[in-house]
Formats: structure tokens, sequence, C-alpha cells
């Protein structure tokens, strides 16, 4: 079900022209696929994305509906401040996720599916995500995938100093695996790629070697380890093709992290001998393993999200608040031209002053009486009393 980059405006394209959907952003990454919505009806919008998801993933609706999450509201605001934090990600507190977002918004902005709506709910977002990091520690030691998948490779194979690596891919998250690679001490890198010119980039970026697909199984069988990051709709490694490899690499070991979504390796190559396969659960698992020293920090972040979301809420509150007053003030001023009009034969023999003074008296009249309720509906924005105040005052004056 997850969305290639090169598919994104395709997706943004025809969400947009749902019949429930206003705006729509669609956030694709390692370990989620998600769409973002500000939809005319909840059930509406819902079944919209839902028929979206299962059409791409060619699937029926109901073979989809029972893996999928739904949020609304407070809650959806709530969900997208946390994953922004990095409080959803495989790698709690990861800092790849925070471009990710910004992305996807940028994406939306450019295809024409984000408005006033979303705009501002991502861009409180991306501030949200950005508070996380600054005033607590949850990115410190390991906070990005690439990291985590180095870091398991390290630990599965008993270090990586004098070890050879291959990356296959060179998108941002081959970038990071070869930075941390360098990290690690890995005695070499190889880098490959389906754009020829990129792999080379990459590799020169750390002192590695670029490889030729057409040569990708005699340097899988020099590597001590692979590491795959591509965004390949289908497998790119078969089960039978790494067995052929394991046999000829004379009894050695192979570690293979899969990082990819979907996956490039077909899962049961973790059953041919000699080769350790892993993939995102794994690293969760290993993540969680090493959580307990940010719980604090885990804690701090959500108290920060926990009052993002309520400053969010009051400022689209406020945002909703002010028409609401502006439309209960024009409506006093319009009765109080039509009494005016109305009584005008009864004023006629009053002269300027005098009719300026009953104009001050008559509008002082409607300011006061209007005082205390736009106070204190403005004060109440936000909350529940302030949701009530509202509606009242919609249905108390037909407004």
């Amino acid at each position: 079900m997850t969305v290639a980059p090169d598919d994104i405006g395709k997706a943004l394209s025809g969400l947009g022209e749902a019949d429930n959907l206003s705006e729509v952003v669609v956030l694709s990454t390692c370990n989620r696929i998600e769409i973002y919505a500000f939809a005319e009806r909840f059930h509406g919008g819902y079944q919209d994305v839902r028929e979206f998801l299962a059409r791409h993933a060619g699937l029926a609706p109901e073979e989809v509906a029972d893996h999928l999450y739904a949020h609304h509201d407070a809650e959806a605001v709530r969900h997208l401040f946390s994953v922004a934090a990095g409080l959803d990600s495989a790698v709690v507190g990861e800092h790849e996720i925070l471009g990710q977002v910004r992305d996807a918004w940028t994406r939306g902005v450019d295809e024409g599916t984000v408005g006033t709506s979303l705009g501002g709910l991502f861009r409180h977002a991306v501030e949200t995500g950005k508070r996380a990091r600054t005033e607590t520690s949850i990115a410190r030691g390991i906070a990005s995938v690439s990291q985590a998948a180095v870091a398991l490779a390290d630990d599965r194979i008993g270090g990586l100093k004098d070890r050879t690596v291959l990356v296959i891919g060179a998108g941002e998250m081959a970038e990071g695996t070869v930075k941390s690679l360098a990290k690690a001490g890995a005695a070499e890198v190889l880098v490959a790629n389906r754009t020829w010119e990129r792999a080379v980039a990459l590799a020169a970026a750390c002192d590695g070697e670029a490889v030729r697909l057409d040569q990708l199984g005699d340097a899988l069988r020099r590597v001590d380890v692979l590491v795959t990051t591509t965004g390949a709709q289908n497998l790119i490694l078969e089960a039978a093709d790494i067995s052929v490899l394991a046999a000829d690499r004379g009894g050695r070991n192979l570690v293979i992290v899969d990082v990819a979504v979907p996956r490039d390796v077909d899962p049961t190559a973790r059953q041919i001998p000699g080769v350790t396969l892993l993939d995102m659960d794994d690293i969760g698992a290993f993540i969680d393993k090493g959580l307990e020293s940010r719980n604090g920090e885990v804690e701090s972040v959500r108290a920060i999200v926990d009052g993002e979301v309520d400053r969010y809420q009051a400022m689209v509150s406020a945002r909703e608040v002010a028409p609401l007053v502006s439309a209960l003030r024009s409506k006093a001023e319009n009765l109080r031209q039509t009494e005016f009009s109305r009584h005008e034969a009864k004023l006629a023999g009053l002269d300027d002053a005098q009719r300026e003074a009953v104009e001050a008296l008559t509008k002082g009249i409607i300011n006061k009486l209007l005082h205390d309720p736009t106070v204190r509906l403005k004060d109440a924005a936000g909350r529940p009393r302030g949701d009530r105040l509202a509606e009242s005052l919609r249905d108390l004056f037909d407004l």
C-alpha cells in the first residue's frame, strides 16, 4: 500500500478529486503510509481514503479495512504532532521523519491539495517537531532508521571494523547508512544503484566503490553485510538467488538488513543457512531494548505535544470565533439601522447634532450589550465551554 515517491503527485491528484475531501497530504515513509485530509464528512472522507488505498494496492476495500487506523479532529492533530516529534517512529526521536513531514506538506502545496486548514496544521506540526528536538534529548544516540540499521548489523556480526558492506540504493536512507558505516569503522563500503551516476557520487562521498547492478552477484560474494534501501516496488533479491550466492561464500555468514518499504529481499531468505535477514521489525525490537534510557525524554516530548495540541486547537477555535463575533455584531448593526429607518419620520425634526447623539446612543447600547458575550466567547475559545457558547450563539441569533 506504500506510495512510491514518483507516484505521490498522482495519488494527491486522485484523492483531491474525491467527493468528500477538500485538502489532502500523503505521507509515505519507511514504516507508514498515512493520508491526512480535511473532510467535509468523516465517514464519507474515510471511505474515499480507504477506496483509494485499495485501488492503489490492487486489493478489495474489505481486505484493506482491517489494516487501517483512523483519527479525527483533536486526535488527528495529536497523531501528526507525535509523528513529527518522532514519538511514532520505529526509532523513537528519529530526525528523518521531521523532514519527511515537511516534504509531504510541501508536495501537497505544489500539487494544489493543501489549503489554509492543512497548511496551518502542518506548519504547527513542524514547529512541534523542532521544539521536541531542541528542548529535550529525544534525538540523542540512535536517531534514524539508517543509524539503527548499521547499529543492528554491527551487533549481529560482532563489529563492523575490518568488514566489507554493500549498500543498495542511493537515496536519503542510503546516504544516512554510508555515513553511519563510516562512523562504525567499516573497512570498505560498496554502493550499487539503478542510476550509475548516483552510485558513483555516493561511493565517492564515503571513499567507497561503486558497483554496477549486473556485477551484484560478485559483490555479494565479497561482502560481510548487505543493506538494502531502494524504493523498488518489487523484490530485487529472490531467496533462490541468495541461496546460490550463500553456497559460493565458502561458509562465511552474510548479514542482510532490509530497510526498504516495500521489502527489497524475499523474507523467506532468512531460512537459508549462513544468511541472517533483518528487517524493520527487527530494527524496532533492537531499538526498544535501548529505549529505557530515553523514557524520561519521551514523557517530556509527550508533554510538549499535548501543549501544542491545546495551543493549536485554541488558535483554530479563535479563528472560528472571529467570524461568529463579526456576524453577531453585523446583525446587531443591521437591526439598529433598520429600526432607524423605520422611525425616520419621527426623527425628521432632529438637527444634525441631535441625530448624531441618537446614533451614538444606540451604537453605545449595542456595544455594551455585546461586550461581555464577545469577551467570554473569545476567552473560552478552544475549550468545550467555548464550543457550547458558540453553538448557543448560532442558535439564539440564527447566525
